[in-house]
């Protein structure tokens, strides 16, 4: 059965509210959207209100006028943010609703304008959201982000067809990777987040020492931390509303030991980072710490964001994705990190999520941090896994056990 465009949008939007967002009757909704998503916007905010939310808000973003600040303003401006933003996220988390972004930008936008004015606007603005980070990091909300095609994005995925080509494309692979473009995506998410339960509980159980990654360059262990959970799919708010934060979704993951990990890492994909993409990622890390960063492209913005703060030195999560993954069979690279995060396994620079260790929500900080946690401004994901990468599980008695040979799981 093939489906019309009408089709498989609705089918989209209706898995980013049911299955992604999870949302219940009464919430509040606020939707985050670049402008020129209105069209999936619209069909969200239709389907949020025919699941019962009470109100549902957009947010407006555009690439233009993000790249004319940086461009055009002036030096020393970039400490000031729009705080009404941000405020309305935490506003909508406060009253215990729900918040969707629609993540859609040209990768490279601001690739040719000063790291420093990024880093200086991303650090302010990172201290600014903390509170509704802290909710986030916490799933004290239920919370989705999904995607959709931008002419920017589009042209740098596909760059041998037109421009209107291009968003078409764009739009079959992103129905593919979510699974839109099936005749009843709903189930079929419901018997893949049962897969992703299975594999993360089954983890959760071994409680590994550590994870070794070797392969392609990469010669890492990272220690885990202590009482670790792993996560992966579908997740639960302390009031029991069932969400999916990330559609697509094919990862389990957990958090490091910020204290633990050692060796060699090189990305195996470029990382679109706040509109600059790095390539050719290669750092060294010992007694947890980053000692050592280069990459053959986009440094400067590597190293901007590795001394965000203390914690951007060290990791903050340890992602397994099968290199047989849907988005890795597509053979595309997405040059956005909600997909291809999912086409491969990989680590991030920064904050650890409260709920990847036991009893870790309802810690303090210092209580979080002596368990292995990591605490940060930012939370990058990049890419180290591929067909290559064997992973192997190190008990807390020193044995070792396969996890993962040739990029696949063995458990």
């Amino acid at each position: 059965m093939t489906l019309t465009f009408e089709e498989k949008l609705r089918n989209y939007a209706r898995l980013a509210v049911r299955v992604g967002l999870g949302v219940t009757p009464g919430q509040r909704v606020l939707v985050q959207a670049p402008v020129e998503t209105a069209q999936l916007a619209r069909a969200v905010v239709r389907e949020a209100y025919a699941a019962g939310a009470s109100f549902v808000d957009v947010r407006w973003d555009d690439d233009d006028v993000q790249l004319a600040r940086f461009e055009l303003a002036p030096d020393g401006s970039f400490e000031q943010i729009s705080r009404w933003r941000v405020d309305a996220e935490i506003e909508t988390a406060e009253a215990g609703g729900a918040v969707i972004a629609i993540r859609a930008t040209n990768p490279n936008l601001l690739g040719s304008v000063d790291p420093e004015r990024v880093a200086t606007h991303q650090r302010t603005l990172a201290a600014y959201r903390r509170p509704y980070t802290a909710q986030v990091m916490t799933n004290r909300l239920n919370w989705n982000l999904i995607s959709a095609p931008v002419t920017g994005w589009a042209a740098l995925m596909f760059p041998d067809v037109s421009a209107e080509q291009a968003v078409e494309q764009q739009w079959d692979a992103i129905f593919a990777a979510t699974r839109a473009d099936q005749p009843d995506p709903v189930v079929a998410w419901e018997t893949h987040l049962a897969n992703l339960k299975r594999r993360r509980d089954t983890l959760t159980a071994k409680q590994y020492a550590a994870l070794h990654f070797q392969g392609g360059g990469t010669d890492l262990t990272v220690g885990l931390a202590e009482d670790h959970v792993w996560g992966g799919g579908a997740a639960d708010t302390p009031g029991g509303i069932t969400f999916t934060a990330n559609i697509p979704t094919e990862e389990v993951w957990t958090a490091p030991h910020r204290e633990r990990v050692s060796g060699t890492v090189v990305s195996t994909k470029p990382l679109s980072y706040n509109g600059t993409l790095i390539d050719g990622i290669r750092i060294e890390f010992e007694g947890g710490r980053i000692t050592k960063a280069s990459a053959a492209q986009g440094e400067g913005a590597l190293l901007k964001m590795i001394d965000t703060d203390e914690g951007s030195h060290r990791l903050g999560e340890v992602a397994l994705v099968p290199h047989s993954s849907p988005i890795s069979r597509s053979g595309l690279f997405f040059f956005n990190t909600l997909y291809d995060e999912n086409a491969a396994s990989h680590i991030a620079i920064g904050s650890a999520y409260r709920f990847n260790v036991r009893g870790g929500v309802d810690m303090s900080l210092e209580e979080f941090l002596a368990r292995g946690g990591n605490d940060s401004l930012t939370h990058v994901d990049w890419m180290i896994g591929s067909g290559e990468m064997n992973v192997d599980g190190v008990t807390k008695d020193g044995q070792r056990e396969p996890v993962m040979r040739s990029g696949e799981f063995m458990i």
